[in-house]
């Protein structure tokens, strides 16, 4: 399987860092409301008809609040610790969400334990390129 920084160009390709908001922390439901209300928030306003990307770490509880559609590329992701697991899972994630070019994208991760081990895989070739870390929820 190809990554993204194997694809030739793959900066010039989206042109500019999407900005990347982490949410960490509570649970699945929690993460997935939080990240729904944003979204909502921002359909609301001048921004409503921008493709955003959201990968949610965990099982989900009860009803899903969000889906798939034609502004919404969502992936679901088993639980397990990006850093210990060797950010394989979330590289691949982020890699497929990236090469549809989103506007914005959502990051959802269970436990704020080893956010820095994140940050710092974020804070890396090829995504200190394609990303910008815009803004960080605990919850």
């Amino acid at each position: 399987m190809s990554s993204l920084s194997n694809t030739p160009n793959a900066a010039n390709n989206l042109q500019t860092a999407v900005p990347l908001t982490l949410v960490s922390g509570g649970s699945y439901r929690q993460r997935e409301a939080h990240i729904a209300a944003r979204i909502a928030r921002d359909q609301a306003s001048n921004t409503g008809s921008a493709f955003i990307a959201v990968l949610l770490e965990g099982l989900p509880e009860g009803d899903l609040l969000l889906d798939n559609s034609v502004q919404l590329h969502l992936q679901r992701i088993a639980p397990g610790c990006f850093c210990c697991i060797g950010n394989l899972t979330m590289r691949v994630s982020l890699n497929r969400a990236l090469r549809q070019r989103p506007q914005r994208v959502y990051l959802g991760v269970a436990s704020s334990e080893h956010l820095d081990n994140l940050r710092l895989t974020l804070q890396q070739a090829p995504y200190d390129q394609l990303l910008t870390t815009e803004e960080s929820v605990s919850l």
